[in-house]
């Protein structure tokens, strides 16, 4: 088992390298308060080649893997988290989704731009009334009139909402699920944008449709496919999105430690000291033991191994390391860890969505307990 990147993987990391310490860091505080930014740092992403990592070449990507798209999220994430939401709920849950399901007419008319930071995409399937239960809840409706359908309904909770120009919407027909394709420009309407505790940076809305009519040609896998479509991109979603709280996580243990070694009381730094340093082991043995998961869950993706439970517990575990090392951390600087001097604060609010977004832990658990349950024939 080979744990080292490849040589393509490793080039690519250090231009995000490169690119999050010019265009992000400086920015880190400031994208928390405009997240309008984000779309203009997405679009600057577009021009590296860094949107469209898992699209072939000749739609304006790069051909490569799920892996190294989670490289690429983990190091966004390590200089802000709010920016690396977005740019998964692009990349993956739009970009990476239309060109799997989609036909090569819809790749051509819309993978390229998408890839190429000429739209920022928005994936709708949350609604306000349907949390956990996203698809038996569903009352975003379609209807055919002839050779078209009529859309109504809303979703909420939608990254990227505000700043988007192409909606992967999931709305449904008595039994039926199916996904379309929307622009903006088709009447797509987004009141407002969602205050949040973290993620501030990541523009989230609530996405609203009144009879908007679209073509057969906008219907993403078919019509009756919504299922197929949402069921297929969730085990890479989901392994995929825990490299950002493991970006989260790796960024508050180097604060954390950092801090430890300059930060002195009664006459000696805090990292000498034996409880300190035990929350130091912990961080480490949590985050590689997190990491590796990931990176198992990540590759078994790739392979199309259609067993959840492995993408499941990569991101249960991830959030939850990230959640408990960002704690440590506010704890190791004490009473200015809880000032927004040190980003040790964001960290710890940026965390906290790793437990609830691309499917709760509590479902995460229900998903990992029945394929495990479901393994054992005796």
């Amino acid at each position: 088992m080979d744990f080292t990147l490849s040589s393509d993987q490793l080039s690519i990391k250090e231009i995000v390298e490169e690119f999050t310490k010019r265009e992000v860091e400086p920015n880190a505080e400031k994208i928390e308060r405009e997240p309008a930014m984000v779309k203009d740092i997405l679009s600057k992403m577009g021009k590296l080649g860094l949107l469209g990592i898992t699209i072939p070449e000749r739609f304006g990507g790069s051909g490569l893997d799920y892996l190294t798209f989670g490289v690429i999220v983990e190091e966004i994430a390590y200089h802000s988290a709010s920016l690396a939401l977005s740019y998964g709920g692009h990349s993956n849950l739009v970009l990476d989704n239309i060109y799997r399901n989609g036909t090569e007419e819809q790749r051509e008319e819309f993978a390229r731009k998408l890839a190429q930071g000429e739209w920022i995409g928005s994936l709708c399937l949350t609604e306000p009334g349907a949390g956990s239960d996203a698809i038996g809840g569903m009352t975003t409706s379609y209807r055919k009139n002839g050779n078209s359908f009529i859309i109504n309904g809303s979703k909420m909770f939608i990254t990227n909402a505000p700043i988007a120009d192409v909606f992967l919407v999931y709305a449904r027909e008595s039994s039926n699920y199916s996904a379309f394709i929307l622009k903006r420009e088709d009447g797509v309407e987004t009141p407002g944008s969602i205050d949040k505790m973290g993620m501030r940076g990541s523009p989230t809305g609530e996405v609203v449709f009144h009879d908007i009519e679209i073509g057969k040609d906008r219907l993403l896998g078919g019509e009756g496919g919504g299922k197929k479509v949402i069921y297929q991109g969730l085990n890479a979603e989901r392994a995929t999105m825990a490299f950002l709280p493991l970006g989260i996580a790796r960024r508050a243990m180097d604060e954390a430690v950092t801090y430890a070694k300059k930060r002195k009381q009664f006459g000696k730094p805090i990292s000498e000291y034996q409880l300190i340093q035990e929350k130091i082991a912990y961080m480490f043995t949590r985050l590689e033991a997190a990491r590796l998961l990931a990176y198992k869950a990540v590759i078994l993706a790739q392979d199309k191994i259609s067993d959840p439970k492995y993408a499941a517990a990569s991101i249960m575990l991830a959030s939850e390391t990230a959640i408990q090392i960002a704690k440590d951390a506010v704890q190791i600087f004490g009473g200015y860890g809880y000032t927004t001097e040190f980003p040790v604060e964001r960290l710890l609010r940026d965390s906290v969505i790793g437990e609830i977004a691309a499917g709760t832990t509590e479902i995460r658990k229900l998903v990992i307990a029945r394929s495990v349950i479901d393994s054992y024939k005796g």
